[in-house]
Order: C-alpha cells, then structure tokens, then sequence
C-alpha cells in the first residue's frame, strides 16, 4: 500500500478539508480545521504528529465481518469509547503505525483500557476476504487486541462513503486515506486524525490517542506516560550510531571506510512476501560483495513497530541456516526515519560519507534478483554525487563550463535571495536549459532524491543550468541540510506561491524543466526514485530542449 498524502501538506489539508465537511458539513469542517491549527500549536507544531481535528456527530453505523467471521455493528460497542481506524490489509506503510498506536493507547489507560474498543476498518478494495483481515491481524500480534472488520467491495465504499474515505487502485498499488476517528460512548464522531509515515512518533501518537480517550471516558482515567510532543530528531545516514545486534552484541551504522547496503525489514512482512527466503537468498549478495568489491550489507529489524519482544528471534530461528550479515534492531523508528524508509521491505545505499545513493522499495518493485542487484549497486555507485570533502572535485570536473553556468558553479551549496532572484536568474541563464528542484529540508521525499539531483548536475552542469529552490523553509535548516549535502549549484529561498508564477505546484518536491527560451517545457510532480528516470528526463526536455 503507498500512501501518497503523508508528505504532501498542501495534499493533506485539502484532503482534510474534504473529509470533515463528509462527516460535519462544509461550513463547519472548514471551522473545525482552524481549531485543528490551535490545537497543533499546543502540541509543539511536530510536523509528524496531527493534533485531530474536531467532530461533532453521530458516527455513521455499519455492520461487517471481522477476523473470525463474526458480523458486527458499531452499536455494539455503545457505552465504550471506540478507537476506529481505516486500515489496509495488506499494508506495509503507515497502517503498522497506526495499529500500533492504538494498542499503545489502550495500554496506557492502564485497567480503564477495557472501556476502549479498538476497530479497523479494512481500505484494501482488493483484498477483502475475512481471510486477508485474519492474516494482517496474525502477522501483527493482534487477533485479540482489536476487530478488523471488511466486506465485500461495494459494501466496504458504502462505510467509506460515509466517513469521507477514498480508496483507491493506483498503478498496481492501494492509496486510501489514512484516517482514525475517536468515537465517544454515545455513539458521537469526536476527533478525527490522519496519521502520518514516522516510526519514531508512533509512541507520541498513542500517548495522543490514550489522552483523548480519557477525555472521553466519564471519569478521566489517568494516562500513564508523560512524553513531550517536541518533533524527535531522526538519526541519518551521516551520523553514527551503535545498534543492538539481533544475537547480541552490537552493529555499528553509519559512514565508515566505505559505501553500505542496508535492508530494513520487520517480521510482519511475511504476510505480503517470502521473507524468510529472501533474507536467506540474501547470503548469496553478500558473498558476492566479498568477491566483488561490492558495499556490504547491513540488515535492520524496525523493532519500534514489531508485535513482540520475540518475533525477530522467531523469524531468524526459523531460517534454514544462520545469516551471513548482521541484523540491526532499530528500536526508535529514529534510523528509519532518518534513511527515509517509507514502506517494508526496504533497500538503502549509503555511500562512505553518510549519503543517501539509491533506495528500493521492494514491496512495490520486487526483491530484486542477485544479479540485477549487483547492477543496480554499481550503476548508482557510478553516478554518485559528490561527498562533501569531494565536491571541489565534481567542481574541477565543470570548468570550462560557459560562463553563465560556470557563475552558478561558484554558488555551489550556498543558500541565495528569494524567489524574486530566483525569477531573475532564470532570466539571465536564456539560451541554456534549466532545471530547477523545488525543495525543503523537512521534506522526506526532497531528502531521498536529493543526492540524484547532485549527481546529475554533476554530470550534465557544463551544458544544463541546474538550481535549487528551497520552498517555504527556515534559512537556518535549509543552510544546515546544504552543508551535510553539497552540490554544485546554488538554491533560493521560495514559497510555493511564488513558484507557481512559473509552474503548476502540487507539493514537494517539484521539478521544473526550462528550455533555452525561458519556456516551461515540462513539469514533474513527487519525488525521482531512480537516477535513470531524471537522466531521462534531463535528456528529453532540458538537454534536448
């Protein structure tokens, strides 16, 4: 399941928007959103963390099966206070999350937690058999902790229908909208959240759930954590840190001597992939970097999100023979974060520095084969944007260039003007091809392509204009992001009104292809996944423009 609201804001409020004026009317959804806002300020503005925003009427009733078969209603659980989530029954995103917060929520009402029921309703249009509801609740430890309910398809988009749900098929994969609902013991809509792709927030939003089910319970049961809401810091590729290593020990993660494979994993995703056959197939690639000078790999269970304290050594005894790898456990969701892991499985290269040089996600493309791994390894490798101690190298490879480029060139990695400037340069750069990224250092997507963007420039900088426009930013963060990620051309600071005087802008990131004239010739919307397909694109409307 893809989720491709969860780092678009702009996607997020206008979905949010849209889905209060479902459940309240429009005029006082529109209301109820501007309290969300007071709200998200009380909890310190964490960009990963939804305050929820207010409701105020009877939740729609529904009655389907749940993972033993069983009919149920919503009336049946009148008198307790019911944590309602849309779930995917196959999903390997943001749902885990959200699941687990909900069991953390119960959890911290202590005894008052058996006045919460927990329910799921199943958003895969695709898998909905008691058997797919089953399978995600085994695979999660939770065939006891809650209902998952589902239906046949044209019953489930009734229910959808009515809690403002849209769930869809797109490309091969589910998108639905990622909201839970707080329903009090009268049967009310009370708050509704859309929760977000963290890991390491996951314990913040149980505490939010636990606190707003005691505000919902007649006496207020006390809720037994006391975490703040400040943002977490995610711990990236650049930084080093000593992980416990399933088996003892510890695993070192970070930059070293040279570049790394990393595959972060959890036992869960057995319910949609062979794991156990792929992590021991595995064996076979690192051997292969032994032989082949290959990065070695380094694997990471995302215990911050598994069913229990055992479920890793469960899977890895299971294995025909022992791994020849280490396996990491990643207990705060922190290093997933920070490498920008965004469904399971998940592959990442790191360079020796700490930089982010391609990543795979396997659910939705497939474990790839030993070979087209390897490949795939080198070919990014090859085109791998400069280290910070190695862009004077990237900028001795571009002189020569026309003067024009040659004076962004001398910006390198410096954070320039506003978008007023940024407008002017576009200007005095006419008779080149141009290519400008639209970016912002909170952004996770922008992160990830980041580095494809720096190759590429790297590489094409002599003939292609390349410039960054750092939008709706701090100077003080998009200055620290450029430091640990250097590239050969300079950014501006922008807001996303200004940029779209030039483009069409949906979110970030965004990239936009000028041609020699100054004409917009071709607008991306989202993130680059791979060098290949921005190399193409940089051939087609800006090289070849």
């Amino acid at each position: 399941m893809t989720n491709k609201i969860a780092n678009k804001p702009w996607a997020v409020i206008a979905l949010l928007v849209a889905l209060v004026a479902v459940v309240l009317g429009a005029t006082e959804g529109v209301s109820a959103l501007v309290r969300s806002s007071n709200s998200a300020a009380a909890l310190e503005r964490n960009p990963y963390l939804d305050p929820g925003t207010q409701l105020h009427r009877r939740a729609p009733d529904f009655t389907l099966s749940d993972q033993f078969g069983r009919r149920l209603s919503l009336t049946t659980y009148r008198g307790k206070v019911v944590i309602l989530a849309f779930v995917d029954s196959r999903c390997t995103t943001i749902c885990p999350l959200t699941t687990n917060s909900m069991v953390q929520a119960r959890r911290l009402l202590g005894g008052a937690g058996s006045r919460v029921a927990l329910l799921g309703i199943n958003a895969n249009p695709t898998a909905t058999k008691v058997s797919d509801v089953r399978a995600y609740s085994l695979a999660h430890g939770m065939m006891r902790q809650w209902r998952f309910l589902t239906a046949p398809p044209a019953a489930l988009r009734r229910v959808w229908a009515r809690y403002g749900i849209a769930a869809e098929v797109e490309h091969g994969q589910i998108d639905h909208t990622p909201a839970l609902f707080a329903i009090d013991p009268k049967g009310l809509l009370r708050r509704v959240y859309l929760t977000q792709m963290s890991y390491a927030t996951v314990g913040q939003a149980g505490q939010l759930l636990a606190q707003e089910a005691s505000r919902l319970l007649p006496d207020h049961p006390p809720v037994l954590a006391r975490l703040s809401y400040q943002p977490i810091p995610s711990i990236k590729p650049d930084a080093t840190i000593a992980l416990p290593r399933a088996g003892g020990g510890t695993v070192r993660v970070g930059p070293g001597p040279s570049p790394r494979l990393y595959l972060f994993f959890a036992s869960w995703d057995s319910e949609v992939t062979n794991l156990a056959a792929h992590l021991d197939d595995l064996n076979r690639y690192q051997r292969a970097a032994a032989r082949d000078r290959l990065p070695a790999l380094t694997a990471v269970d995302e215990g911050s999100v598994e069913p229990s304290a055992h479920a890793l050594s469960q899977l890895l005894g299971a294995l025909p023979k022992p791994l020849s790898y280490p396996v990491a456990i990643d207990r705060s969701g922190r290093v997933a974060d920070g490498y920008g892991v965004q469904d399971e499985p998940w592959l990442v290269l790191t360079s020796a520095g700490g930089q982010i040089l391609w990543y795979s996600d396997v659910s939705t493309s497939a474990w790839p084969a030993l070979a087209r791994l390897a490949s795939r390894v080198r070919g990014a490798l090859s085109h791998a944007p400069p280290e910070a101690a190695g862009l004077s190298s990237a900028l001795k490879q571009l002189r020569g260039s026309p003067p024009p480029l040659a004076a962004l060139h001398r910006e390198a990695g410096q954070l320039l003007g506003s978008g007023s400037s940024l407008s002017g340069e576009i200007r005095s750069l006419r008779g080149y091809p141009a290519v400008i990224n639209a970016w912002a250092s909170w952004c996770t997507p922008c992160q990830q392509e980041f580095g494809l963007f720096a190759a590429a420039a790297a590489r094409f900088g002599r003939r292609v204009a390349f410039l960054g426009a750092d939008t709706d930013d701090s100077a003080g963060a998009a200055q620290a992001f450029l430091r640990k990620h250097p590239v050969t051309y300079p950014s501006y600071q922008t807001t996303v009104g200004s940029l779209r005087s030039m483009a069409a802008m949906v979110g970030l990131p965004t990239t936009i292809f000028i041609g020699p004239t100054g004409k917009v010739l071709y607008v991306h919307s989202g993130q680059y996944v791979s060098e290949g397909t921005l190399e193409q694109d940089i051939q087609s409307f800006a090289h070849g423009g």
